[in-house]
């Protein structure tokens, strides 16, 4: 989460079936340009010319997840939403499955960015890495890295894009289980995935030493359920998700042995299976 800034902006993430604009989002989208370089005649101290040539946008972009927010903004970042399913018993409620596969190059999308009387159009936008933040006492963040091949353009729509809001995620509504048992001792937890040149996971699990069970070398199963406290909303959409990751193997134990609080550093996992998200709501639509 380190080298972000520029929060008085507002961003919007748009594709052809909805426009959403992000609540609370940091950014450092930007142009990304390279310089072709003429150097000096070597009989004397000439002058060196540069040109600059546009390689479209980079950067990344910091929300919190909330409740109209999340199913969205997993879609992008996973990549496509299957079929909604209908869950029995639940007074209509659907649940769309997103899968993460190798290779996957994700959805196209455009991103505007407004900036006081300045309005930026970056079109044909993908995420190419992102990283998803749970942590005590703060809200569930996402970090979508950002990369596309068009340069930006001036965006003159006329109007400010409504921004969505809704109730947001925190890690005090947050749920781990490991191989099926609840831990106690998990205070945050990172998921971070980049997608260039095959898809790699990695999972960094933030306990507390000496409560509960220590995770093991090797995690079959593990699932981080966020749920919001509510039990009906008026804006057609359920406040739950659930993320699953398979075949977890232990890389690294950043364990501080001297420390003398009880809070220490986190167990770093390799993700060699699956990672899907469930989201429920009670749109049978495409999220996307």
């Amino acid at each position: 989460m380190s080298f972000v800034n520029g929060r008085d902006c507002c961003i919007t993430l748009k594709t052809q079936y909805r426009e959403m604009g992000l609540p609370y989002a940091e950014e450092t989208i930007r142009e990304a340009v390279s310089v072709l370089k003429e150097e000096a005649a070597i009989e004397g101290a000439g002058a060196c010319g540069a040109i600059r040539r546009s390689q479209g946008v980079t950067g990344c972009v910091v929300t919190p997840l909330s409740l109209e927010t999340a199913p969205f903004l997993f879609v992008l970042a996973l990549g496509r939403s299957g079929l909604p399913v209908f869950v029995s018993g639940t007074r209509g409620l659907y649940r769309h499955t997103v899968n993460l596969s190798a290779m996957e190059k994700g959805l196209r999308f455009d991103l505007i960015q407004e900036r006081g009387e300045l309005r930026t159009l970056y079109e044909g936008c993908k995420v190419k890495d992102f990283e998803l933040r749970i942590m005590r006492g703060e809200a569930v963040k996402l970090r979508l890295d950002i990369t596309g091949d068009h340069p930006p353009v001036s965006y003159s729509y006329p109007n400010s894009p409504s921004v969505c809001g809704g109730e947001r995620f925190k890690e005090d509504g947050v749920v781990y289980k490991i191989n099926d048992i609840e831990q106690k001792n998990i205070y945050g937890l990172t998921i971070s995935t980049r997608k260039d040149g095959g898809t790699q996971t990695e999972v960094r699990i933030h306990r507390i030493l000496e409560q509960g069970i220590e995770p093991p070398p090797l995690i079959e199963h593990l699932e981080i359920t966020g749920q919001l406290f509510r039990d009906t909303y008026d804006y057609r959409l359920y406040g739950a998700f659930r993320l699953s990751l398979s075949r977890l193997v232990l890389m690294a134990d950043e364990t501080a042995i001297n420390s003398g609080d009880t809070v220490i550093g986190p167990l770093r996992y390799y993700c060699a299976g699956l990672l899907s998200v469930d989201v429920f709501s009670t749109d049978e639509g495409i999220i996307e």
